[in-house]
């Protein structure tokens, strides 16, 4: 999961145990290597892995995954029972699958979800995603920021493990991740705890266990050259805000180094950007560091056949929006009726381009428009107040300026209905408190998926009609006001024209 690039890890926990005695795997497989002829006794290369299909992204806590208590992951609640959980993790996994393709989650596990009655019901988050076919990976968090980038408790992990490994090592779908983000180790520690991880939770095949890199798992050279980890699978990390500007060039080059010579072997278990505001991953040119790193991620990907899981598809750090601004989706409905839409095309097109699909990898958001938005009885544009950028800041007329405050970026929902995100605080047109009463008022608010955020675009001849979804209503200049700092409403359509709109 992100963390600040200013983090700095809290004073190291004492070194974990010495290692176990020889398991019994390892025994079994000195006798019957004992059998075998010396030749085949030489060492072998690494295994080569294919890992390109992995096509997946991040299901995660609302808030953060490092927790030191259960993890609900955003979407289901506590009280889920089983069958509930199962039901809302299908409609989300329905939504994931036909919009992007996908067939792979990676889910949190901590040692106070597992093994407890939590963990009996999460569970089905994980069984409906290997019985539709897909894959999951299991990542352990550490208990938050004051467990400095280590494993908190050693017993209780490899119990934890232990749980995970005998409910899930002979389900072929289900993958092992022993630590994300190992920052709080040497390089020469986090080899050694990985190893003894190895040893002991052998019910783990080598093949679906991912070891993370080293530092926040953005460095795989050490554990790539560590022939402990011949035939493992290996979790990669890569974000721009680790390591500031950079060309595009740059980023290929400095992800590349990082993957060193196991770019075959890697999953990209997180990358991400925002996803809210309209930036165009499609654009080769663009002067922006985000979408010159997701570029240059996304193309090293594909040039290497790797996998990745997105970071977040829903959930992460909601921050001052309520929501975590790299999510690719948007969330809506309530209980089991859970639906997913894509946050932006041009960013979902660059992974499908990642995982190999045959796709434009330069191509914008399609349904995409930036404009002003002008009504036609006084001529001024709508606008948000004194250019605020908080949330529940009031919409309102005013003489056009060409601010950032008065540009509106439209995008197509593809259900018939636009969102309407403002240039200057990116946040969503909304009726407040989704309304459906004449004279509401029209705010600005945390882009969330809601209908009273969805908008028809109603032809009216020369202009158009801004219609709520929720309500029906109309977009309104409050009492026909050709005023500055009139303030905007909704009311029933009527057709007039301080209901009318030109882009």
């Amino acid at each position: 999961m992100r963390t600040s690039r200013n983090h700095r890890p809290a004073p190291r926990l004492p070194r974990p145990p010495a290692r176990r005695p020889f398991p019994r795997r390892a025994l079994s497989m000195l006798a019957a290597c004992a059998l075998l002829p010396v030749a085949a006794l030489a060492a072998a290369p690494p295994a080569a892995a294919d890992t390109s299909d992995f096509r997946g992204t991040n299901w995660a806590v609302l808030g953060d995954n490092f927790s030191t208590g259960p993890l609900v992951v955003d979407g289901l609640t506590e009280s889920d029972s089983y069958a509930t959980v199962q039901a809302k993790a299908n409609a989300l996994y329905d939504d994931m699958e036909s919009t992007l393709g996908i067939n792979t989650v990676r889910l949190p596990v901590n040692t106070h979800t597992v093994g407890t009655d939590w963990w009996n019901r999460y569970r089905g988050a994980v069984d409906a995603a290997t019985d539709r076919g897909f894959k999951v990976i299991l990542a352990y968090w550490e208990d938050g920021a004051a467990s400095g980038g280590r494993v908190t408790d050693h017993a209780a992990w490899n119990t934890m493990w232990s749980t995970v490994t005998s409910q899930y090592g002979g389900n072929s779908l289900v993958y092992f991740e022993p630590m994300n983000e190992p920052h709080g180790y040497s390089s020469a520690e986090w080899r050694d705890v990985a190893a003894d991880w190895l040893d002991q939770h052998y019910s783990a095949p080598a093949g679906r266990v991912l070891i993370g890199g080293t530092g926040y798992s953005q460095d795989l050279r050490d554990v790539c050259d560590d022939s402990r980890f011949d035939g493992t699978l290996l979790s990669f990390h890569h974000y721009a805000f680790f390591y500031g500007e950079m060309s595009y060039e740059n980023w290929r080059n400095h992800v590349t180094q990082r993957l060193g010579n196991c770019a075959g072997r890697a999953v990209a278990t997180e990358f991400g950007a925002p996803m809210n505001d309209g930036r165009n991953y499609g654009d080769p040119g663009s002067g922006d560091n985000f979408v010159r790193h997701i570029r240059a991620v996304t193309d090293v990907m594909r040039e290497n056949d790797m996998g990745g899981t997105y970071w977040p598809a829903v959930g992460g750090k909601p921050g001052t929006i309520g929501y975590d601004w790299y999510s690719m989706y948007a969330m809506q409905g309530s209980g089991s009726d859970l639906s997913l839409t894509l946050r932006n095309e041009s960013g979902a097109n660059r992974l499908r381009w990642a995982w190999g699909d045959d796709v434009d990898p330069d191509a914008g958001n399609p349904g995409t428009t930036v404009t002003a938005i002008v009504n036609e009885g006084s001529a001024k544009c709508v606008d948000v107040v004194s250019g605020s950028t908080d949330p529940g800041a009031e919409i309102i007329q005013y003489t056009c300026h060409g601010g950032a405050n008065q540009q509106w970026t439209l995008n197509d929902l593809g259900n018939g209905y636009h969102q309407i995100v403002n240039q200057g605080s990116g946040l969503c047109l909304d009726v407040d408190a989704a309304s459906t009463a004449d004279g509401a008022r029209a705010i600005q608010w945390t882009c969330n998926g809601g209908t009273n955020q969805q908008w028809e675009l109603r032809d009216a001849g020369s202009v158009v009609e801004l219609v709520a979804r929720h309500s029906g209503k109309c977009l309104d200049v409050l009492d026909q006001s050709t005023a500055n700092n009139a303030r905007l409403t909704q009311y029933s359509c009527w057709g007039g024209a301080n209901q009318h709109w030109t882009l």
